[in-house]
């Protein structure tokens, strides 16, 4: 396990002590599989922050909590790790922790340990359930800020929310489906990853309350607990598809498009308008093969941020600023991608 860093600056990156970093890195033995990936992944983590860690200045250590596909994580861990640079003269450093799903208590326990052995701050994007609203509350009693990420807790001691405007986007979605549509008949299938996420909700409740009143002859089949993962997507998207052959064109909230549109080509069935979110590394693809119509995407290295400047504004390390706004919602095509993206 070859390395370049101070024992201290790993046992800080994954939150364990010295003496533990040492014996993983010694392979004395006496520690669980899990903390030695902890210490494998505190090592990829600084590498990657390696400019970071050689700065000197006032320090931020910042957790990344999440439950989401892994194609999200990603894209997250690249738009922060891509602003770092410009929060100097401050030294803001991140530790990551992601799942794609699993028990609630499993994020919850995540949180505890968080709030347990300290951090300036924790960016978290987690289902709407009252085992993470009593955690958030746990790490504001701990001093630790919270801001949620592009899925708001509105009912938690979280400090803000950065994000777009989930209602505002699944309006826009409906008023693009009707518009590609026209009079054209048929179906449209919504999909959720899950029925927890409030961000899914709500841009669900934006797009049935636009198409009910601009399209209310159109039907909306909803189906949810993908997870966003193609693994779980595809047989949803296929029986719902055998029960009901009106169905044309999909508003994807949650992703599994991959699958979706499998399902689709294995039935013979063409999707007319495929309205999806985030430009991901498999969004980012399917459009380019103009096998989406549109994703609605907000820019993520903004978001990440003001994410930290908020968690900076906490420590009184910047001035007091006004509340946070929503992120802008990008309607993209295949005709106006935004040149960094990849895929």
């Amino acid at each position: 396990m070859g390395h370049p860093f101070p024992i201290r600056e790993i046992a800080r990156q994954a939150g364990l002590s010295e003496a533990t970093v040492d014996r993983v890195l010694n392979a004395r033995g006496g520690v669980r599989e899990s903390t030695e990936r902890e210490v494998r992944q505190a090592i990829a983590d600084l590498d990657r922050q390696r400019a970071q860690v050689r700065l000197v200045g006032r320090a931020f250590m910042i957790d990344i909590v999440m439950q989401t596909p892994e194609r999200f994580s990603t894209a997250v861990r690249a738009a922060l790790e891509a602003e770092l640079p410009a929060l100097h003269p401050a030294v803001v450093r991140s530790r990551f922790h992601f799942r794609e799903t699993g028990p609630v208590a499993e994020l919850t326990r995540t949180l505890d340990r968080t709030a347990r052995r300290g951090s300036q701050g924790v960016i978290l994007k987690a289902p709407d359930v009252p085992e993470i609203t009593d955690a958030v509350g746990r790490l504001a009693d701990a001093g630790i800020p919270v801001v949620t990420l592009v899925t708001d807790l509105p009912a938690t001691a979280r400090l803000a929310y950065v994000g777009s405007d989930n209602r505002a986007a699944g309006a826009t979605a409906a008023y693009l489906m009707g518009q590609w549509l026209g009079d054209r008949p048929g179906n449209v299938l919504t999909s959720l990853s899950s029925g927890f996420f409030r961000n899914e909700e709500e841009r669900e409740m934006g797009f049935r309350a636009a198409m009910r009143a601009r399209h209310p002859h159109r039907a909306l089949v909803e189906i949810a607990g993908g997870q966003g993962l193609d693994a779980t997507q595809y047989d949803l998207v296929r029986a719902a598809l055998e029960r009901d052959p009106e169905i044309r064109a999909v508003y994807s909230m949650g992703g599994g498009n991959i699958a979706t549109l499998r399902a689709f080509a294995d039935l013979g069935r063409a999707c007319a308008v495929f309205v999806a979110h985030d430009l991901d590394h498999d969004n980012t693809r399917l459009l380019r093969e103009h096998r989406l119509s549109a994703v609605l995407h907000h820019d993520l290295r903004q978001d990440m941020r003001e994410a930290c400047q908020v968690v900076m504004r906490a420590h009184g390390a910047l001035p007091p600023a006004g509340p946070t706004l929503p992120s802008a919602i990008q309607v993209v095509t295949p005709y106006n991608m935004p040149p960094q993206t990849t895929g």
